[in-house]
């Protein structure tokens, strides 16, 4: 029966555990005591009766006297009995001591000390900082905390395995060591993170510059595992603390943790000192994040949409969806800055979702020639189950799968392949348009074209932005519509933003642009404004979206 079906709160019951041992701890005590007392008194006894009793028994041996005294020589015996058993429990009682302090050695090493590189834990560093702060003080030093942390360490442990994991963490830890200096506290303050403090001449803060480097660059070695090498890159933060600051010293690993966010960052593989902009910068994306949190359960995150326009006819032929984040505390957000942490925080597909389905619902009002197209995230492209989610959306909006068209950016394709051909195969085979988005500005562009089956490329606005400006833009641009044109591959150009860039593509051949030059992406009500005036929306009621029990078409993979 628990603690609380008995009446009795916890705390109580594990006050009464611990006051049954210490009573019990008290009564071996006592015990302890009294045996002691005993064999004492036992020794004190076989002094003052045991000379006399051997006396009479050497003299009765030789032959010259009476045999020993009977009382006497039964004390003598007690007496030996009695410092046998005081001796054999003084062995036991050296036995226990021994025993438990190697018990409270263990236990403190269990609490202090990390069991997989022998480094203290986070634990025993915060009781030491200060002790090593203090110590420093009184030389004059000053003190500096870096933490590291171990790139991608997760892919080492999805990859290679967990054991191949543990033995890159032993021997970073080694690594670590052999590199400090002897008075350098080491310590793993978590799964991949380490925490060192080293004291330092405050007027020689090159030193832990060179030492840091040295670290970096002796863990960023391969590291033997099983016949083969484990490679990982580390970055570092470094937090300071002189003599005499009033600061909690305890901060400084939080300084420095700071510091080695920024690290990672800036490219990883690297080492940053903390600056107080640093902390600022830490405390506003806490806040997106958290705003990107709720703003998804408020419904704060909206379509825009941006034309796409027909550059020989003038006529549009779409629009693309941009997500925009009306946040009620930061205002308009810009997608740069909220879609990066949206996806590191794992909510961009959820974003991506409740976006397409407005969209879908928004664009079952416009003319069937319009198409809808729409951008997804590196992250969704690795759900297995994305194009079923995809196709579902797309049956409850009762919205036709030739009018939607997927936009896969470049720098999407260098992950499973399989599965990037898999999911555009399944959303083809239902008649949804795949295109390569920001075409040219990532890696083996042509191989990506003969391995994955695109039906569209949009040239990045990089390239035609400049084309009037730079020899090469053009060169670049006319270079990818000859590629196009013989693939049988439409082109989108990106970036027609003035009168002189429409009139040069215009001469390039028949492509579809979008661009600030046609208008700034705007919000569902403004668009159907506009069409309204361009007698572009159907006419009569929207048509009504499919029931939500109603299943989705079963998508081909191959």
């Amino acid at each position: 029966m628990s603690a609380g079906a008995t009446g009795t709160p916890p705390d109580s019951v594990e006050q009464q555990r611990v006051s049954r041992g210490a009573d019990t701890q008290l009564d071996r005590t006592r015990s302890d005591i009294v045996a002691l007392a005993v064999a004492m008194a036992a020794i004190l006894m076989f002094v003052g009766n045991g000379g006399s009793a051997l006396t009479q028994a050497i003299k009765a041996m030789a032959g010259t006297g009476l045999g020993p005294d009977r009382l006497l020589s039964s004390a003598l015996y007690l007496n030996i009995a009695l410092i046998i058993f005081g001796w054999r429990r003084y062995r036991e009682l050296t036995g226990e001591v021994t025993e438990r302090r190697r018990a409270e050695e263990h236990a403190r090493q269990l609490a202090e000390v990390d069991p997989l590189t022998g480094c203290l834990n986070r634990r025993a560093i915060a009781e030491e900082i200060n002790r090593l702060v203090a110590h420093a003080a009184r030389q004059g030093e000053a003190v500096a905390a870096v933490m590291f942390d171990l790139d991608k360490f997760k892919q080492v442990n999805d990859v290679s395995s967990h054991a191949a994991g543990d033995a890159l963490l032993v021997e970073a830890a080694r690594r670590l060591r052999a590199g400090l200096p002897d008075d350098a506290l080491l310590a793993r303050v978590g799964g991949d993170e380490f925490a060192c403090v080293v004291a330092f001449d405050p007027l020689q803060e090159e030193r832990i510059n060179r030492l840091v480097a040295q670290l970096v660059d002796d863990v960023s070695k391969p590291v033997a595992f099983k016949g083969g090498e484990i490679e990982t890159t580390i970055s570092a933060g470094i937090a300071r603390h002189d003599p005499g600051d009033g600061e909690d010293t305890q901060a400084l690993l939080h300084r420095a943790d700071i510091a080695m966010y920024h690290a990672k960052k800036q490219g990883r593989n690297q080492q940053c000192w903390f600056e107080l902009s640093m902390e600022t910068e830490l405390r506003f994306r806490s806040e997106l994040e958290e705003g990107i949190r709720r703003g998804v359960a408020n419904g704060e995150f909206v379509p825009f949409y941006q034309k796409q326009v027909d550059l020989e006819s003038g006529e549009i032929a779409g629009y693309e969806m941009l997500a925009r984040w009306n946040s009620p505390t930061l205002g308009a957000v810009s997608p740069e800055i909220f879609v990066p942490i949206a996806e590191e925080i794992g909510l961009i597909g959820q974003i991506s979702e409740q976006l397409i389905a407005q969209a879908l619902d928004d664009a079952r009002s416009w003319n069937p020639k319009l198409t809808l197209a729409v951008n997804i995230s590196p992250v969704q492209l690795r759900d297995p189950w994305f194009a079923q989610k995809l196709l579902k959306k797309l049956v409850e909006a009762n919205f036709p799968p030739s009018r939607l068209e997927i936009e896969v950016t470049e720098s999407c394709l260098h992950g499973n392949i399989g599965l990037v051909r898999s999911l555009i195969t399944s959303l083809q085979n239902q008649g949804v348009t795949v295109s390569l988005d920001d075409f040219g500005t990532g890696y083996s562009s042509l191989s990506q074209l003969r391995a994955l089956p695109f039906d569209r490329i949009k040239i990045d606005r990089s390239f035609v932005s400049t084309i009037n400006d730079s020899p090469e833009s053009l060169t670049i641009i006319q270079s990818i519509i000859n590629l196009g044109t013989g693939l049988g591959l439409p082109i989108v150009a990106e970036g027609i933003e003035n009168e002189v860039v429409l009139a040069r593509m215009r001469e390039l051949g028949p492509l579809t642009g979008q661009g600030y030059f046609y208008g700034y992406p705007e919000s569902a009500e403004s668009t159907e404004a506009e069409l309204a005036q361009l007698n572009l929306l159907l006419e009569g009621p929207k048509p009504e979206p499919a029931r939500a029990d109603i299943p989705a078409p079963i998508a081909r993979t191959a």
